[in-house]
């Protein structure tokens, strides 16, 4: 491939000095490269895809994770495959660094990589009875409480059988490479990004039994607000990847499921996620 894109991170490469670089450095080496500022709009960062050319072979997502999860989000409907450049602190997804960007630009102009296809979810709320447009996230679609300082009481089910009523402050529902974000800080496993399968985990549950819960990859889930008191108040949002959705009360739920578009991502190296997520922890702690 030789027709790249880049989308930076507008706050972690505020000057465009090393997006600059890079783009010199592919157009040099014989390829064509344009780039997009990524940054925020109304509160929540979006990529335009028809700014992307349609000679574009692969996308370069310079930022961290989240800049690369709502990227990947936003461009799907392209089917580009997308590669991560961490000027972060922490990235699972993000395979490159500021000083291996080189290298990586050079296999793949030699055609040196392969692509992993990473299952997506879709959801929609439904709101007194009316149903949302759907959206879509690559990590995990979240409700979390909102307003007074009270926890949520949700009954989830798992094609359309209950499953369980949980009182928590929130709750998770994760794909495998949302593993190892907002799910893994509320208690849930670390799963290979390469399984086919949902994670459901509570957030903080009040009771000492609730666990994270695996479930098959094609299952629906859907979560309903209960009232919790006599004065049915209790507030929620849904958000999709850390932006904010929809807002729930008493009676709305939202549903969730495979989408039926996956995220491709670009690997290089021939590392495993045991060694990846080894090196990551140990650089976290």
């Amino acid at each position: 491939m030789k027709h790249f894109f880049i989308i930076a991170n507008g706050v972690k490469d505020d000057a465009m000095q090393f997006t600059e670089k890079m783009k010199t450095y592919i157009e040099q080496a014989g390829g064509t490269c344009d780039y997009f500022i990524n940054r925020i709009n109304q509160g929540i960062k979006r990529v335009d895809p028809d700014r992307i050319g349609q000679n574009v072979e692969a996308v370069f997502v310079i930022g961290g994770d989240g800049t690369l999860i709502r990227v990947a989000r936003d461009i799907v409907e392209r089917k580009l495959p997308v590669i991560g450049v961490n000027l972060g602190k922490l990235g699972y997804l993000c395979e490159l660094e500021e000083n291996t960007v080189y290298q990586a630009i050079d296999a793949l102009l030699r055609d040196e990589y392969v692509i992993e296809e990473r299952m997506m979810l879709g959801g929609y709320t439904v709101v007194k009875g009316e149903q949302s447009m759907e959206e879509t996230a690559l990590n995990d679609v979240v409700i979390h409480r909102t307003g007074a300082l009270q926890i949520l009481r949700m009954k989830v089910y798992v094609n359309g059988e209950f499953l369980a009523s949980y009182l928590a402050d929130g709750m998770i529902v994760a794909t495998p490479t949302g593993s190892t974000g907002y799910s893994m800080s509320a208690g849930g496993p670390i799963v290979d990004p390469k399984a086919s399968l949902l994670l459901i985990t509570p957030i903080n549950a009040h009771n000492l039994n609730a666990k994270s819960i695996v479930i098959d990859a094609d299952a629906e889930v859907a979560i309903e607000i209960e009232p919790r008191r006599s004065e049915k108040d209790e507030q929620a949002e849904v958000s999709f990847d850390g932006d904010t959705g929809a807002a729930l009360r008493v009676g709305d739920r939202i549903v969730v499921h495979r989408a039926q578009m996956s995220t491709r991502i670009l690997k290089l190296n021939k590392i495993g996620f045991l060694e990846i997520l080894r090196k990551k922890m140990q650089n976290y702690t």
